[in-house]
Formats: C-alpha cells, sequence, structure tokens
C-alpha cells in the first residue's frame, strides 16, 4: 500500500520526526505505531537517517514508513533503498518531481504559496505539503486556495499544534496534519518513548479518525 492519497487518510497526524539514531528511531516509532499512529515520516536531517528508516521498516512492517526532507533526487533513490515506501519535500523542483515519478516513488511535495501549488499540479501532483503552514498564511490560506484549486489535497505542516490542528483538519481540502508535537526532546536531549505513546494516544483521541 503506497498509494500517497490512501496515506494521507490513515491517521489525523503524521508525525515529523528527527531521530539520531536507528535505536532511537525504533523504540520512539514503536510508541507511536502502538498507540494509532502508523504513518511515520523520519527525516534526512541526521546521518543516521536511512538507518532509522530501515530499522523501523524492518522493526514495524506493518507501518507506513516515509522519508522527509527529500531534497534531491539522490536522496528520494535513497530513501527509497532504504526502505521508505513513500517521501516529502518542503519544496519542488522539475528535476526533483521528475525523479520520483521515474522512481515509483509516492511522493507528497511541499510548496507555500499557489503559484507553487499550481506548478506541482502541472507536473502530476494532487496531493501537497503545506509548508511552513503556519508562517505561510495558516487556515486563511488553505481555504481561499479551496475555492480557486478544489482538486488539491494538503497536509499542513510548520508550527501545527494538537491544538491547532483540529481547526485544519476541519477544511475540505486537508486530510492530515504533520506535527513534530509529538516526539519532544527533554534537557537531556533524549525522547521519552512513553511520553511519546500518551502524546500519540491524545491525539488519535482527540482529532479522530
Amino acid at each position: 500500500m503506497t498509494d500517497i492519497k490512501t496515506i494521507m487518510t490513515l491517521a489525523p497526524v503524521i508525525p515529523v520526526l528527527n531521530y539520531k539514531s536507528a535505536e532511537e528511531a525504533v523504540a520512539v516509532s514503536k510508541a507511536l505505531y502502538d498507540n494509532g499512529l502508523k504513518v511515520l515520516e523520519i527525516t534526512l536531517r541526521h546521518p543516521s537517517a536511512l538507518e532509522s528508516i530501515s530499522a523501523v521498516a524492518k522493526a514495524l512492517p506493518d507501518a507506513v514508513v516515509g522519508a522527509g526532507t527529500v531534497l534531491t533526487p539522490e536522496l528520494a533513490k535513497q530513501a527509497k533503498d532504504a526502505g521508505a515506501v513513500f517521501g516529502v519535500s518542503p519544496g519542488l523542483t522539475e528535476t526533483l518531481a521528475d525523479a520520483v515519478k521515474a522512481l515509483g516513488f509516492d511522493f507528497l511535495p511541499g510548496v507555500a504559496t499557489l503559484s507553487e501549488a499550481m506548478q506541482a499540479r502541472e507536473w502530476g501532483f494532487s496531493e501537497l505539503k503545506f509548508f511552513p503552514a503556519e508562517v505561510a498564511g495558516g487556515v486563511p490560506f488553505l481555504k481561499a486556495v479551496g475555492s480557486v484549486l478544489p482538486d488539491l489535497t494538503f497536509c499542513p505542516t510548520g508550527g501545527v499544534t494538537e491544538a491547532s490542528a483540529p481547526t485544519y483538519l476541519a477544511l475540505d481540502n486537508v486530510a492530515v496534519v504533520g506535527g513534530s508535537w509529538l516526539t519532544p526532546r527533554g534537557q537531556d536531549g533524549k525522547i521519552d518513548p512513553a511520553a511519546v505513546g500518551a502524546l500519540a494516544k491524545s491525539a488519535v483521541a482527540k482529532l479522530g479518525r
């Protein structure tokens, strides 16, 4: 199951995950998965990211593991080879668009303006990440986009919280939100899986689906 449109319906929030090791990735991802969040976006911001994707995909074979911060064709291929079933980017170029289509890699490209949304649509993408959501106009922007490009569906990410998520999810053109609030690091720099599990459980209960 790798259809991006379907993936966006599996949970109310896709955790945006910045792991520092494969061991951390497996422990925290398991806490998210066990508490109802089956779609996991592991960002390619740390040297261990590809290893983390592989480890989580093996440890949680029924989870839908994706790669975030996919900036280049090379990263897209590496992420897919590591076991990611979809990719997410903060923006989109023609080179990247062509590459993910050639790879058969389901993709959620990022846009921040109406022109970028129209360009992504021309390149064949109707499911888009809206990033950085709060900075780029938030709910009012998406309402405006929905009136002129009603065929596009969004995953707003960037500044979204459990408190603001319901307002986004109430929009007809929002299928899911992306959130980093689910995996806070303590003063010791570590992520507590038990705390993550509680946050995931709360998100599923409050946001529905």
